[in-house]
């Protein structure tokens, strides 16, 4: 690559497998664009007219050809046929076989990496081995068909002598089937007033309710409204609203002996049904010490963009949940990986061109930003963003950026942010760091590097980085190196 700082090429590299797929819900007709209805009707009706011979013949070749690759694929089947039992006739009965053959005919493969894999970030696992070797978990963009995205991952190791290895991932990428999450009382009352609806009516049914609080016990809220719908104006709009912001929260656990590099966070809910992109994943310490994994995102529905918020302790259980806030909006927010001065902090490019950053004492919650960055140089002249959370350092916050520059050609850059004022820029990177070089620039989106984190182990930096939103790589910096590299900004006013 072109670099300043003479970062190290690990020679690792992750490019999309077609082989990992997962099972998901099928209709047919609905793959189709435009109007329509499904096809599900003559297709059950074909199923049912089968000879039970065929029908028993015909699933164990589906057996044959796919058990292999799915763990609890009958299941799975048992679970589709139900979705489309009500179009069975009363009276009417499937064997066992024929129920398995229509569930089988309501499921296809998807190949979550088919079309590209890329936005990487990584954090130190929370589990640790004996000796000097990090063990790290690495989060991975997977994009298939209809550029759909899920958020994958992969497990690594730093050597103690400075190698960086990546795990063989697991056979049999899998989902999980989503439950509904808890809900905050801060979140509902900053969404509602973005709708204009944080009223009497909102008053109602929140201030009764804890901090954290379930469906049900919002549902009941709703019913105290509902019921006084006679004196009240608008009551339709905000129970509408009150269960729109209540369907964006939920939880999902994978089977503790699957691999972690067999969980796959899929789309969801409404905001997310084209896409989770760009998880920027943070090990974050609390002021007791405790350690939870934050990992902002954003969720695209097709036209929109919002971000969630992903909390787990031990990559097995996650939960999803909405920010709120004008710093929340678009895409890169960033959390730092402690509070500071007893608040909440993140990067944010609210703005869509500048760096900013914004305090809060609710992780959910960013109201406001202040710019920090604006475009300088020539490779960042359209806009600037983050890669990532902060590393700390003890000369400061070091920040990895991304640049767009003429050709829409995307380079990483950094800067330094003062540690307990994490607002003011104290160094800056004048040249890139990482740009696109003639080897790998063309791919999904050429001319494109780009990383939503990395980690520090002493002086070294472990950075995943995408390639032209392709493949990905890993580099290995001196942080002394990019430090010493970096060119003092003046002080302020």
């Amino acid at each position: 690559m072109s670099v300043s700082t003479h970062p190290f090429d690990t020679g690792v590299e992750l490019t999309p497998d077609p082989r990992r797929v997962v099972v998901r819900f099928f209709v047919p007709g609905r793959e189709d664009v435009g109007p329509g209805d499904s096809r599900a009707g003559a297709v059950l009706d074909r199923i049912l007219a089968l000879d039970e011979a065929v029908v028993v013949a015909t699933v164990a070749d589906i057996d044959e050809r796919f058990l292999h690759r799915h763990p609890d694929l009958h299941a799975t089947f048992a679970h589709h046929a139900d979705l489309v039992a009500s179009r069975i006739t009363d009276g009417v009965a499937l064997s066992p076989a024929r129920r398995l053959l229509l569930g089988a005919s309501f499921t296809h493969e998807y190949a979550i990496e088919a079309a590209a894999l890329c936005n990487p970030s990584a954090v130190v696992h929370p589990l640790q081995g004996p000796g000097d070797d990090v063990a790290f978990v690495l989060s991975v963009r997977c994009i298939g068909e209809g550029h759909r995205s899920s958020i994958g991952f992969r497990t690594g190791r730093l050597t103690g002598a400075g190698t960086v290895t990546l795990d063989e991932p697991g056979p049999c990428p899998q989902t999980t089937t989503p439950t509904p999450g808890q809900n905050h009382t801060t979140v509902f009352h900053a969404k509602l007033a973005d709708r204009l609806d944080d009223f009497e009516n909102a008053a109602l049914v929140l201030n009764p309710l804890p901090a954290l609080f379930s469906d049900a016990a919002l549902e009941e809220g709703i019913s105290s409204l509902a019921a006084d719908r006679a004196t009240r104006r608008n009551t339709h709009d905000t129970i509408e609203n009150l269960r729109a912001i209540a369907r964006s929260s939920y939880e999902l656990h994978f089977p503790a002996h699957t691999a972690l590099s067999e969980r796959v966070l899929w789309p969801h809910i409404v905001q997310e049904s084209h896409g989770m992109e760009d998880a920027r994943f943070v090990r974050f310490t609390d002021d007791d010490g405790t350690i939870a994994y934050y990992a902002t995102y954003t969720a695209f529905d097709g036209v929109n963009i919002s971000q969630q918020l992903l909390e787990t302790t031990d990559f097995v259980g996650f939960t999803s949940s909405p920010l709120a806030g004008e710093a929340a909006v678009g895409k890169g927010l960033a959390l730092f990986p402690r509070k500071i001065r007893g608040q909440y902090v993140a990067l944010t490019r609210s703005d869509r061109e500048t760096n900013s950053i914004a305090f809060s004492d609710d992780v959910r919650c960013w109201a406001n930003a202040e710019t920090i960055q604006v475009p300088k140089e020539p490779w960042e002249i359209l806009q600037l963003g983050n890669c990532g959370p902060p590393i700390e350092t003890e000369r400061g916050w070091l920040v990895l950026t991304h640049g767009v520059g003429p050709m829409r050609t995307y380079s990483l850059g950094a800067i330094l942010l003062d540690l307990d004022h994490p607002q003011r820029v104290v160094a800056r990177a004048t040249t890139p760091l990482v740009m696109p070089d003639e080897l790998h620039r063309d791919g999904y989106v050429p001319n494109v590097v780009y990383s939503c984190g990395g980690f520090a182990h002493h002086d070294t930096l472990v950075l995943p980085y995408g390639r032209a939103d392709q493949s990905i790589a890993i580099a290995t910096f001196s942080i002394a190196g990019i430090l010493g590299s970096m060119t003092d900004e003046p002080p302020a006013g």
